[in-house]
């Protein structure tokens, strides 16, 4: 048996066994208790700041039909898309992606700045009977964000350089994933959401700190002109592979935390199973028979558009049904897709600009009225922050650095492809969402992770810069194929 193969089951096998032996010690755990009540500042019941707010503002005809559905969401949309453009836009000028700065805008115009600076202004820009048409219109440009995704995952990649890409994507998976279950039998007892079982708190944590952002990572790719090299070849295929891996596991989790018992989670993981092949081996050819060659050679036409976004819709239609998020299905109706003629690249460019410019910063904006930095009271929650940061970036880039050295590439690619694998980006903030969705984070650690997913993925420029700077050898995609 080869080195590398030794090492990778040893690798699993140790990461796994470990996993299931923390799980099974954290049953003994205390269950979390109700969570310490909130400042008032920092209550979601601002009745009274509201009617203070709307009290100081002149009742003209104009003021009147912000406070009217229609015009709340257009004013809304108005200062989320121009916050966003200009985060964005400031970010990238210090060298960082755009998303990142679309993330923090997020952020700053929640209750962490913009509520606690000027808390008549958030009132009125962000009232709380404004929420559900937020999380909709989100969870739609997440669902089409997840469709792009998955459009743009070439298994060819994947099957060229096999075994390599298995032993780093793998090895970046369940290296943080042990972690991060270790680290969920410290916090159950304090942060986990109240009756959240110590399985499904400690699965979550897992995911969180194995996730990687494949869409965020192929833009700094391209951005510092890096994709057609060895490196950029290599950290494209081990991200493609543990793009699936990952949502899969997540798909799993999800099954298994909204489940009653052991029964009906088999149950539902039998559903999903039977789906996938539904969707691999009947829609997918379908698809194939339906659309000619020509159609697939030419612009899609809006015939052709209403087909792939019923296919979508349904697709994730069937997946929420079957007990797991509906975006787990649009990221399947992506994958399906046929790429003759270069069909998903052009559907691509259609479907991700709209969702990408206006429904994603909804996304992140309703992800920021979530996130309240001043949960974290006090020096200690700071550093349990710091922890879970310092945590997640040694399982990810110490994780794939390391198995990539033992399957041949040097030191210097290795951390690089190590720092690439360490964004978590938008990817993280979806998964996050789901388990405060279920009931499963608490607030309080949902913020600490937010700000986790920002700092990591902030991170990877210095990072990637700071490794490049190590003078070694580069190595040919070519070399990277034989392992």
């Amino acid at each position: 048996m080869k080195p590398t193969a030794i090492y990778y089951t040893i690798l699993i096998l140790s990461c796994a066994l470990g996993i299931v032996a923390v799980l099974h010690l954290g049953q003994r755990l205390p269950t979390p208790g109700a969570q310490t009540p909130r400042p008032p500042e920092q209550r979601h019941d601002r009745s009274t700041d509201v009617s203070s707010a709307r009290a100081g503002v002149v009742q003209s005809s104009s003021v009147r039909t912000l406070h009217d559905p229609v015009g709340q969401l257009l004013l809304q949309l108005l200062v989320i898309l121009a916050a966003s453009r200009l985060v964005g836009r400031l970010f990238s000028a210090v060298g960082q992606p755009p998303v990142v700065g679309e993330m923090a805008a997020g952020v700053l115009l929640g209750p962490s700045l913009f509520g606690l600076t000027w808390p008549a202004g958030f009132h009125f820009v962000f009232p709380d009977e404004s929420f559900g048409t937020l999380r909709l219109l989100s969870q739609l440009g997440v669902c089409l964000f997840m469709f792009a995704v998955g459009m743009e995952l070439e298994f060819g990649h994947v099957r060229k350089r096999a075994r390599a890409a298995v032993v780093v994507s793998n090895a970046s998976i369940i290296v943080p994933y042990f972690l991060g279950v270790v680290l969920a039998s410290f916090f159950y007892s304090q942060l986990a959401a109240p009756g959240a079982t110590f399985t499904a708190f400690a699965l979550f944590m897992g995911i969180s700190m194995s996730i990687t952002a494949f869409p965020v990572l192929a833009r700094i790719l391209q951005d510092r002109r890096l994709s057609k090299s060895s490196l950029g070849t290599m950290a494209i295929t081990c991200a493609a592979a543990g793009d699936a891996t990952a949502w899969s596991i997540l798909a799993l989790v999800v099954a298994i935390a909204r489940a009653s018992n052991v029964a009906s989670s088999l149950v539902s993981l039998g559903f999903v199973l039977l789906f996938i092949a539904v969707m691999l081996v009947g829609v997918r050819p379908a698809l194939a028979r339906v659309l000619t060659p020509a159609q697939l050679e030419g612009e899609p036409s809006k015939g052709i558009l209403a087909l792939v976004v019923c296919v979508v819709v349904a697709s994730a239609l069937t997946t929420e049904l079957i007990g797991i998020h509906g975006l787990f299905g649009a990221f399947l109706a992506g994958a399906i897709m046929p790429e003759t003629g270069g069909f998903r690249h052009k559907l691509g460019v259609r479907i991700e600009n709209f969702s990408s410019v206006l429904l994603l910063p909804l996304f992140f904006v309703f992800t920021g009225l979530r996130t309240q930095f001043g949960l974290l009271n006090g020096i200690q929650d700071w550093l349990l922050c710091l922890l879970i940061v310092a945590v997640a970036t040694a399982g990810k880039l110490g994780g794939t650095a390391v198995s990539a050295r033992l399957t041949g590439m040097n030191w210097r690619d290795s951390l690089q492809l190590g720092a690439l694998m360490n964004t978590r980006g938008l990817m993280e903030l979806i998964a996050l969402n789901i388990g405060l969705d279920l009931g499963i984070l608490s607030p309080r650690i949902f913020t600490m992770l937010v700000i986790m997913a920002l700092a990591t993925t902030a991170l990877t420029g210095p990072l990637l810069t700071l490794f490049g700077k190590r003078q070694t050898a580069p190595q040919t995609a070519a070399e990277y194929s034989t392992y």
